[in-house]
């Protein structure tokens, strides 16, 4: 299974500059995010993914989107790969506006409000990620799946924190090792353990 961090978004943009929150709800990805995803989308050629499931906030899957149409896959939307809960940008929108946006994918199992509505602690991502993990183990394709996801998430799943749109490719068991030095488009191999 490979993770990968979204493409730079408009949050991203400003919070890197002031360490401040801006207020963004939902950002979109800036034109380097964009860029970014491109890149990551062409590093993975030789990866063989078959299929992409995407976090449902808009930096996730405009990354997904650009990847998926690059490289000729599907997209599934699974809100269990959102973002730890803790800024104004963690405030999702509802699937009505989501699918406005993106036609062609499906919503209809998001509830309304899908994200949290309060900040999420650390013990609640460790319990989303397990869950997530444990799932992936039944799936026949799991070593050729592409999920879009966040910082929050790569991090409670593997330990590691990446920078946007940095892959990680994550075996049976993930071990952690620092990969904060990659650069977009890069991917790093995770052992199993």
């Amino acid at each position: 299974m490979i993770l990968v961090r979204h493409g730079q978004s408009e949050f991203n943009l400003h919070y890197s500059q002031t360490k401040i929150d801006p207020g963004i709800e939902d950002p979109k990805l800036t034109p380097l995010g964009a860029e970014q995803a491109m890149a990551t989308a062409r590093a993975l050629e030789g990866h063989a993914p078959r299929r992409v499931i995407s976090s449902p906030y808009h930096r996730a899957l405009e990354t997904a989107e650009i990847i998926a149409g690059h490289l000729g896959l599907t997209i599934d939307i699974d809100p269990i790969v959102g973002e730890r809960a803790a800024f104004t940008c963690d405030i999702g929108s509802p699937p009505s506006r989501l699918a406005q946006r993106w036609p062609t994918l499906r919503f209809d199992h998001l509830s309304d409000q899908w994200w949290p509505t309060f900040e999420e602690s650390e013990a609640s991502l460790a319990l989303r990620c397990t869950q997530f993990y444990q799932r992936s183990h039944d799936w026949d394709d799991r070593d050729h799946v592409l999920v879009v996801t966040h910082w929050g998430f790569i991090r409670g799943l593997t330990g590691i924190a990446v920078s946007n749109c940095t892959a990680v490719k994550v075996g049976r068991l993930p071990s952690a090792e620092a990969v904060s030095r990659l650069a977009p488009g890069e991917v790093v191999h995770i052992p199993e353990t």
